[in-house]
């Protein structure tokens, strides 16, 4: 990774104009006010913000206007995840990735795959990608939840594959970070002693002063 990320990350969301197109002056002053705000890394199309709903020319959009918007140069996180395994490789080689530090990828939705699927997901996604995968758990959103011995799992051969590591966000209440010489998954409450916070646009400040 090319920054280390730590304390609170931001998942903003996507403003539109009244003619239903992306806002990129509001979203420009969304980056800014979350940047003065004293958040630590920013999260590009996130759950926060709708990205399963935009385009492929809005999420072009949006991915540009926070980069030249983040005059900070805090470390970006970019949402690429799906329930088809193919596309979301695809997306990722397709994407120019020179700008981000890691992916936020989420388990894929309503094909409630197993454990063993959500591990082939994963891994398959992990060989292709350039950058560090933060494994999006968020059951609630899903219909899937995915659990500690398969992220283990995935730490174990992501550690024999020399890849990288990953680093997993449950939801917006807890945060895991799994190290494949670690004995069992350390499990943190978010407002505990984690390394990393991903928050809705809204509550970061509150989150960041509780830390």
């Amino acid at each position: 990774m090319t920054k280390q990320l730590r304390g609170t990350g931001v998942a903003l969301i996507t403003p539109f104009t009244a003619e239903k197109r992306v806002d990129t002056k509001a979203l420009t002053r969304i980056v800014e006010y979350v940047t003065d705000g004293g958040v630590d890394f920013i999260v590009v199309l996130g759950t926060t913000s709708e990205a399963p709903t935009l385009s492929k020319e809005e999420k072009a959009l949006v991915r540009e206007t926070i980069i030249k918007a983040n005059k900070k140069h805090l470390p970006l996180v970019l949402g690429i995840g799906g329930n088809n395994t193919q596309s979301v490789i695809e997306e990722i080689k397709s994407t120019d990735l020179t700008p981000f530090d890691a992916i936020l990828s989420v388990t894929p939705y309503y094909n409630k795959p197993s454990q063993n699927g959500l591990y082939a997901h994963f891994a398959a996604i992990a060989k292709e990608s350039p950058l560090p995968i933060i494994l999006y758990n968020v059951p609630g959103r899903t219909g899937v939840c995915m659990t500690a011995e398969t992220i283990l799992r995935l730490a174990n051969w992501v550690n024999s594959q020399e890849l990288g590591y990953f680093r997993v966000a449950l939801s917006e209440v807890e945060y895991q970070t799994v190290s494949p010489s670690a004995p069992q998954p350390i499990i943190a409450p978010v407002l505990a002693q984690c390394s990393v916070v991903i928050s809705p646009f809204g509550s970061c400040t509150s989150v960041k002063k509780r830390l």
